[in-house]
């Protein structure tokens, strides 16, 4: 069984076992997260139902927290002397997903009866002294 999970403004394919680096969380290492699921899959059926995948969940354990790759960003303008050199490297954190657990579907209700509408009773009009001064 595998599960989309989004984390850090990304998605991931991820199954039990798997290790994986996300943007940086704030947990220690050795603490485990959870992650939003959107999307359960196994070899021939899938889930994107809300009402499953509410109650679907996606446990990892966090195994560290590491740097990246440095970037380098080089700005220059031809003939005018202008060089500019930056670097970056950015903060992530790797994690084992433990735990795969699928949602269980809510059970569906069922239609209640159509009640019938109640009968209209006409109550009998009564004359005041006032209308009948008036006629």
């Amino acid at each position: 069984m595998y599960a989309v999970v989004a984390t850090g403004g990304k998605q991931f394919k991820v199954a039990t076992g798997d290790e994986l680096a996300v943007e940086k969380l704030n947990a220690a290492p050795g603490e485990t997260v959870n992650f939003d699921v959107l999307f359960l899959a196994n070899e021939d059926e899938f889930t994107v139902d809300s009402k499953t995948l509410a109650s679907a969940s996606v446990t990892a354990e966090v195994l560290e927290h590491f740097k990246g790759e440095k970037a380098i960003v080089f700005k220059f303008k031809k003939r005018k002397g202008y060089k500019r050199l930056k670097g970056h490297r950015q903060e992530l954190t790797r994690v084992r997903i433990t735990d795969v657990v699928a949602g269980v579907a809510p059970p569906k209700k069922k239609a209640a009866p159509k009640k019938k509408a109640a009968e209209k009773v006409e109550e009998p009009v009564v004359e005041t002294a006032a209308a009948a001064d008036s006629e």
